[in-house]
């Protein structure tokens, strides 16, 4: 299946927030199964980071990005800020029954 054809599928689904095995065939964008097992390997690849540097680099070479809108989103990266605190955690064992002796 052409790459091409592969990224419509893709951006079909999720477009259209549909799980992969309902992507229609008769749309030629090759099987759910197909188009997600590609996107996978250009994930991985890291095919979408260098999509977004190189569209970044065009669009403020053109003078189209507005700096003073942008803002620094760090949500993936961890803050290390002094020692953690502990937190108490939920068993998710079972109980143990009551004695009916």
């Amino acid at each position: 299946m052409p790459d091409r054809l592969c990224l419509q599928g893709i951006l079909f689904v999720l477009y259209n927030d549909i799980a992969w095995q309902l992507l229609p065939l008769e749309l030629g964008f090759g099987s759910g199964q197909t188009c997600w097992r590609r996107l996978d390997r250009w994930q991985k690849a890291g095919v979408f980071d260098q999509l977004h540097q190189v569209l970044l680099a065009e669009l403020n070479a053109a003078g189209e990005l507005d700096w003073s809108r942008a803002c620094v989103d760090g949500s993936h990266i961890r803050a290390k800020k002094g020692d953690p605190t502990p937190v108490r955690r939920r068993s998710t064992g079972g109980r143990r029954a009551a004695s009916t002796t």
